[in-house]
């Protein structure tokens, strides 16, 4: 049983107001109390998400539009310098097909995970140069904050570099997280060492394809008025305070998927994109995204949070993690139906091989802690530090998030090359990994990533020492209270409460996602009247639930414990529980009846 955390102790009642009061309730427990930002987030508004409401610099966004009208009046070759992960792939689509509609000489590029590395590189600038000799400007997407090294090379060729980005730089010898996280507007304030790029146009309130969705807003509206402009001799790109409206706009679409798979907050803008968005990637003409949900079996009506983030995701990031991004950049982005649904194939195909790499890696990486745990008999170290030179680069990411799901704490798996060992690492709510991970930067070659999820590349002779200063570190300033799996419960519910209209009204809080979590309830002293073990491992915990009591009848809602089956050895038919859960709609047959996700079960005494 996980520590139950309620947010709301006084269970709520129904009153006059209906369901007014609940949802009150749920938007105070995501931090929405005045008046505006409930209106807000419950009637988004896809005009309202501007450069300035975001927190983009206006003169890093007018250097930016000067730059990019002196590249089109001399035709210089530009580069959209990408990343290989959905964020990456769809706010690289998004500046390219952009400036390429408008005339710009430009090529899209993402680097190659294992021969590039992350983000812009000397390596990567090397290959484009190879590629293209008269390169004079690259434009990072989701990437570049930190890659002073490599703006620095650029400049020595005489390429200018416009860096993109929401990524949280580097600042000396610390990193100045607070800065940016109690920044209301997300700009960068009082930062040093940051890369001498041309412009930055960077803020912490979007993803990358977010970052890259406004900025080429900008650059249409800013064309639209250098065109009126030209009426009266003048050229020049600004830029601009007016909104574009243009309800056709198939690049909202494109970042609904880099903000859900980033997982970053869905409030504020983030919401707002994804919010709206999910009409346009439902109805999308984009033939590549149509391939995908045909290849998939989506229906794309039904189209959600989770088919983004478990099925459509994991699609497009497949290729960076296995091959090449590029061929998921190619699908993205083709005009060609027959092409689309070749792409589209093989993604899946290297989906599934992906698939099957994970799963033998996460068995390998968790006999390797077991084994250590059973021949030191020591209890599991506070943060976990787990290697192997089989390990392909491309899903220790992957695997670091199973390990954190198994033992519930910070974990770490490296891909150990001859000279190099590349790692990635996931945490758990209360570690910022990134703060954490950085007190030891004379260690690393680099280091970068979220409060939640990082990388950094060592080299092999100090991968020892670096990991007994993790662990010495973690023991120190990780609190035992924080490796206690909690469960967050928003408010208790009476029993007959629950019903499909009060599913219906809950989804009004929807997009679900980070910092807007499904709703979570308890309801106490229920009757558990019929239990079975569903799946090939018998590992899901199917309960037929009522308030029944001596008395009376009462009304059997069905509920689901997805990964609850050990649970079952505990409980008996005709036992008082009580539980958390959320609500869903089961759909069979043409019927549609509630149905409980249950989170956990306490049983009563």
């Amino acid at each position: 049983m996980k520590k139950w955390e309620i947010k709301h102790n006084v269970k709520w009642q129904k009153t006059d107001d209906q369901y007014t009061g609940l949802i009150n309730i749920l938007l105070e427990n995501r931090g929405i109390k005045t008046k505006e930002d409930i209106e807000e987030f419950l009637h988004p508004n896809i005009n309202k998400v501007t450069s300035e409401y975001v927190g983009l610099d206006h003169i890093e966004l007018n250097k930016t539009l000067q730059r990019l009208q002196s590249a089109f009046d001399n035709q210089e070759k530009i580069i959209v310098f990408g990343d290989y992960d959905v964020d990456g792939i769809t706010g690289t689509a998004i500046l390219w097909e952009t400036l390429n509609k408008l005339g710009f000489l430009v090529l899209p590029y993402i680097p190659h995970r294992v021969d590039e590395g992350y983000g812009l590189s000397i390596k990567g600038i090397d290959n484009v140069k190879a590629q293209n000799p008269d390169l004079k400007l690259i434009i990072t997407v989701d990437n570049g904050i930190v890659a002073n090294e490599a703006v620095e090379y650029a400049n020595s060729l005489n390429i200018d570099v416009i860096i993109t980005d929401h990524h949280v730089p580097e600042s000396g010898e610390e990193l100045k997280t607070e800065i940016y996280q109690k920044s209301k507007n997300g700009k960068l304030k009082n930062v040093n060492n940051l890369p001498k790029a041309l412009a930055i146009v960077h803020t912490t309130k979007l993803c990358g394809a977010g970052v890259a969705y406004l900025l080429s807003k900008e650059i249409k509206n800013a064309i639209v008025i250098a065109e009126e402009m030209k009426q009266s001799s003048t050229e020049s790109l600004r830029p601009s305070v007016r909104r574009n409206d243009d309800n056709s706009d198939s690049h909202l679409e494109l970042a609904v998927l880099g903000t859900i798979a980033d997982l970053v907050p869905l409030t504020g803008a983030n919401r707002t994109i994804v919010k709206i968005g999910f009409d346009y990637l439902r109805r999308t003409s984009r033939l590549g995204l149509q391939a995908i949900f045909a290849e998939a079996a989506i229906d794309p009506q039904k189209i959600g949070t989770y088919e983004v983030g478990f099925i459509i995701g994991p699609r497009l990031n497949a290729a960076g993690r296995i091959e090449s991004a590029m061929d998921s950049l190619r699908l993205l982005c083709t005009h060609n139906s027959e092409k689309a649904f070749s792409l589209a194939a093989k993604l899946g195909q290297i989906n599934r091989e992906r698939q099957d790499l994970t799963k033998k890696t996460v068995q390998h990486a968790l006999e390797q802690v077991n084994n250590r745990i059973k021949s030191k008999e020591l209890k599991v170290k506070k943060i976990l530090f787990v290697g192997h030179e089989t390990y392909n680069p491309g899903v220790i990411g992957l695997v670091a998030g199973k390990l954190v799901e198994e033992f519930y704490r910070p974990s770490i798996v490296l891909s150990i090359g001859e000279t190099h060992a590349k790692a990635s690492v996931r945490s758990i709510p209360g570690v910022n990994i990134i703060d954490f991970l950085r007190r030891f930067n004379h260690m690393y070659v680099n280091v970068g990533g979220h409060k939640m999820a990082a990388g950094f590349t060592v080299s092999v002779d100090k991968m020892s020492d670096l990991q007994k200063q993790l662990e010495d570190m973690a023991e120190k300033m990780i609190e035992e209270s924080l490796l206690i799996r909690s469960l967050r419960i928003d408010v208790e519910l009476p029993f007959e409460y629950l019903n499909l209209d009060l599913y219906d009204v809950l989804q009004q809080l929807a997009p679900f996602g980070m910092d807007n979590p499904e709703p979570v309830f308890v309801t106490r002293g229920v009757r558990i009247e019929d239990m079975r073990l569903l799946g090939k491992d018998k590992n899901h915990l199917k309960l037929k639930i009522s308030n029944k009591n001596n008395s009376g009848q009462a009304r059997i809602i069905e509920a689901i414990g997805f990964g609850l089956g050990e649970l079952a050895e505990q409980l008996t038919i005709g036992d008082k529980v009580d539980i958390a859960y959320s609500l869903d709609e089961n759909r069979w047959n043409g019927s549609v009846d509630l149905q409980l996700k249950l989170k956990d079960i306490s049983i009563q005494n």
